[in-house]
């Protein structure tokens, strides 16, 4: 694994432009496989799983040229040949499963690796995608170290109402529903922006879809879908990031952001620590005075953020506003409405001197403004966590040391560069591609 070395207590200050989402990326590049034409992809990210999906195209004969942050990235699949038996998806990585529909609507068959995880962020179950496949008609065989799909009969449409709002499973039914004959129906939609940029990217190529941005999707199946060039905009996660570190280092930093359109919560949940943020021109910007938690109108109540699928605040974040939380003055509960292992991390902030409470498995109370000295933390396999720590560290004068900050890597292409250019004093150890 490779560690990061923070020197903080410098402020971060200038401009930056945030990579792509990950998350609408990946999706996007496997829905590359729903067409024989070519697809051309501006902004793709030099990150790790990009790299593992390009590679399991590169297997299948698929022609893939031009680069990665900045491209353009040509990929086509006309020549591509796929064997269930023989061909292996990325493992440790959970959005290969989003392979599948594309693999049944060219071959009638795909495969899951057994080890098909993602994040360490408590059990992320298979069965919704499962549920999405064989609604649409796949027969689904477990086998030795693998799953295998098949679609004997192609693929036909049908109304699903999951237990849940999950990103890649509305992902999956989208691009199953796409070219399945019918009109299929999904209601308890995952409505993201990334999903949103997901399904405009479909759309382009030709996909019928109604109701994007919303908790019900319909999608009328079509024949074939055609070649498309698309642009990705500025991941809102790396924004957050980057306002909030310019924050809690008591710098200033201007965040390129082509989509405020998606911050009116996010810029409230700012607000909870004193910070206002300005959207002026396609920049986005923090201001402060101090970090301090609002008191709530109500009085002799905790104040607390809330984080659950959108248009909740994203999950995702919210290791980020803990940070926030840790260096500001007052008291804030953090609810993680999803994932059962999200917050374990917070012990590790009490190696920097922090003062956290974890209640249950799913809220934690961080008692903010206690004095910080550096540490040496272990960070898990959770990407937002990881900068988190990072966050910390950059914030408090002195040499901290942030371990196993390799999930940085899956999502943000050049970070470490970019905090540099920014004024960090910091650096990988041990770096591994």
């Amino acid at each position: 694994m490779s560690h990061l070395l923070v020197r903080g207590g410098a402020p971060l200050r200038g401009r930056i432009t945030p990579s792509a989402n990950k998350n609408a990326v990946l999706p996007i590049l496997c829905a590359t496989l729903l067409t024989r034409d070519p697809v051309v992809l501006h902004g793709v990210p030099d990150i790790t799983d990009v790299r593992k999906i390009i590679a399991v195209f590169k297997s299948f004969g698929s022609r893939v040229e031009g680069g990665l942050d900045g491209g353009p990235l040509t990929i086509c699949h006309a020549d591509a040949k796929f064997d269930a038996e023989t061909h292996h998806l990325p493992q440790e990585m959970r959005s290969s499963i989003m392979l599948v529909p594309g693999l049944l609507a060219r071959y009638g068959a795909a495969r899951i690796e057994n080890d098909v995880q993602g994040c360490t962020l408590g059990a992320r179950e298979i069965d919704p995608h499962i549920d999405v496949f064989t609604g649409f008609g796949s027969v689904v065989e477990p086998l030795p170290g693998r799953i295998k799909v098949t679609a004997p009969n192609g693929l036909s449409a049908f109304n699903h109402w999951p237990d849940y709002a999950s990103v890649t499973t509305t992902e999956n039914f989208v691009m199953c529903a796409a070219l399945a004959k019918g009109t299929a129906v999904l209601t308890n939609a995952a409505s993201e922006p990334h999903v949103q940029e997901f399904c405009r990217f479909m759309a382009a190529m030709g996909a019928r879809i109604d109701g994007i941005g919303t908790s019900r999707l319909t999608v009328r199946g079509v024949d074939t879908l055609k070649g498309v060039e698309f642009s990705f905009v500025e991941d809102f996660h790396e924004v957050v990031t980057f306002l909030a570190l310019g924050a809690i280092t008591g710098g200033d930093i201007e965040v390129r952001n082509s989509a405020p359109e998606f911050f009116p919560l996010i810029d409230r949940t700012f607000a909870k620590f004193g910070i206002r943020i300005e959207h002026k021109d396609g920049w986005s910007r923090a201001h402060y005075d101090e970090l301090r938690v609002a008191e709530p109108f109500t009085k002799n109540i905790l104040p607390k953020i809330e984080a659950a699928p959108w248009p909740y605040l994203p999950v995702d974040l919210l290791p980020i506003f803990i940070a926030l939380g840790v260096k500001a003055q007052g008291n804030m509960m953090f609810w993680n409405k999803i994932y059962d292992g999200a917050l374990g991390w917070t012990s590790e902030l009490g190696k920097f001197g922090a003062h956290a409470f974890i209640s249950d498995p799913h809220r934690v109370v961080i008692f903010g403004g206690k004095p910080l000295t550096p540490a040496e933390v272990d960070s898990p396999y959770i990407i937002r966590v990881a900068i988190a720590l990072l966050m910390l560290a950059s914030s408090i004068e002195g040499t901290s040391r942030i371990l196993n900050a390799t999930p940085i890597r899956r999502a943000h292409p050049r970070f470490v560069e970019n905090l540099v250019s920014l004024g960090a004093q910091i650096e990988w150890q041990n770096i591994e591609d």
